[in-house]
């Protein structure tokens, strides 16, 4: 299989095929084999900017909406190196890479930097040859599973504000029923969150888990804010 056969697989157009081969083509390979071709650096440039927009469309769309600090966390998630190359060896994309002897001898084709870099010399060549409806397409199919982790039907705003405030594990997060309200077959609870006693966000709701959530919600977008 060829990353042209893999292309054509997912429907995915191409016109410039040495364009498409550079972006799997390695420094290392190019400096052993002095026949003209260029390596995939700069082509990672420009894939690296396609990601970051994608990514933040992406999350932008995500209903309910997350607040701005979230959607920099996310975004950072989605294209570090790490979750890059997890994507490629998912794909089997490392198989195309081009590589030196001695950078293919050192275990170069499994090795997250090389492999993630070379992601994203690939969307940026996908990203010139067709465009950018087209490269995002490669990356809905390339990515959605990533993209459906985070945009899920119920989002749990307890876990993510826990998530935000996780960096400094001294910090203490309790939620405080400040009111029930209504008959007892329709009540309204009224939740505070307090992060180390000081309260960051209020929430109501018929449940108080709901209320919980609620608020939050209410202090992740505050403290998105600050």
């Amino acid at each position: 299989m060829t990353i042209f056969s893999f292309l054509d697989e997912h429907e995915i157009p191409y016109n410039n095929k040495d364009l498409i081969d550079q972006a799997f083509t390695h420094s290392s390979f190019v400096n052993e084999h002095k026949n003209g071709l260029g390596d995939n650096e700069r082509l990672e440039f420009v894939g690296d900017a396609v990601l970051q927009i994608y990514s933040a469309e992406r999350l932008f769309s995500i209903d309910p909406p997350l607040p701005e600090g979230l959607m920099s966390t996310r975004r950072s998630n989605l294209v570090s190196e790490k979750a890059l190359a997890a994507v490629v060896r998912e794909y089997h994309l490392n198989d195309f890479l081009k590589l030196g002897i001695g950078e293919e001898k050192t275990g170069g084709r499994n090795r997250d930097s090389i492999i993630a870099d070379m992601f994203e010399a690939f969307i940026g060549a996908v990203y010139l040859d067709q465009g950018q409806k087209i490269a995002y397409k490669l990356l809905d199919e390339l990515m959605s599973e990533h993209i459906a982790q985070i945009d899920e039907h119920t989002f749990d705003y307890k876990t993510k504000l826990q998530e935000y405030v996780q960096a400094d594990s001294r910090k203490s997060i309790v939620y405080e029923t400040i009111s029930i309200e209504g008959p007892n077959n329709n009540p309204q609870f009224e939740v505070a969150v307090k992060i180390d006693g000081l309260t960051y966000g209020y929430g109501k709701a018929s449940s108080k888990k709901q209320a919980q959530k609620n608020a939050a919600k209410d202090a992740l977008e505050k403290l998105a804010q600050l």
